[in-house]
Formats: C-alpha cells, structure tokens, sequence
C-alpha cells in the first residue's frame, strides 16, 4: 500500500475523531438540557424543523461517522481478514456511501 495513502487515511481517521468527540458532545449536552427543560421529542422536532444551522452540524457529523467508520473498518479487514487491494476499498466505499446516504436521511427527515 502507498504510504502516503496510508498516513492521508490516518490524518483523516484522527480528524474525523476530533470532529466526532465535539459533536457526540453537542449532541449529548443538547439532548439532556432539552429534556431537563420537559420538551419531549415532538417537542424538539417542532423546534428542529426548517433549521439549516442543525442540518449543518448534522450533515457534519454524518460525514465525520462515515469517514472515521470506515477507514476503522477497512483497518480491521486489512489485519484481521488479510483483506486489502482495489476489491476491498470498492466495498468500503460503497459502505461508506450507504452509511453516508443513512445518516443524510435521517438529517433530512429532522430538518424538513
């Protein structure tokens, strides 16, 4: 494997973490103040709704837990299975498009 590729996947597994921990954190952090505050999740929905700001930090997580998901993935099927070469990153990226496309989804459905 090129080793340049590697270290570019290893940067981008790394950000892609640092992107993640702020984000669960928001997430997180956002959920326990609105229940403790008594909205229920129609409630915040409602409130959700039409929000290009959330989409936003949304569509961002989805792209962090796409990325870091698979490059994850693709480490475990190069060491555990031997799986590597052109047949194993067409799956992954397929995987992480599917993943992607999941999550984006979801965005919509909280935004719109």
């Amino acid at each position: 494997m090129n080793a340049r590729r590697e270290v570019r996947l290893w940067v981008a597994q790394r950000l892609t973490a640092f992107v993640l921990a702020a984000c669960v954190t928001v997430h997180l952090a956002t959920i326990i103040l609105a229940v403790r505050g008594g909205l229920t999740a129609g409630e915040i929905l409602d409130r959700t709704r039409g929000s290009l700001a959330l989409a936003a930090f949304y569509g961002t997580f989805v792209v962090a837990a796409a990325v870091h998901g698979t490059i994850g993935l693709r480490n475990i099927a190069s060491e555990w299975l031997g799986w590597r070469g052109p047949a194993a990153d067409l799956v992954l990226a397929a995987f992480a498009l599917g993943l992607a496309g999941l999550g984006f989804r979801a965005v919509w459905a909280v935004y719109a």
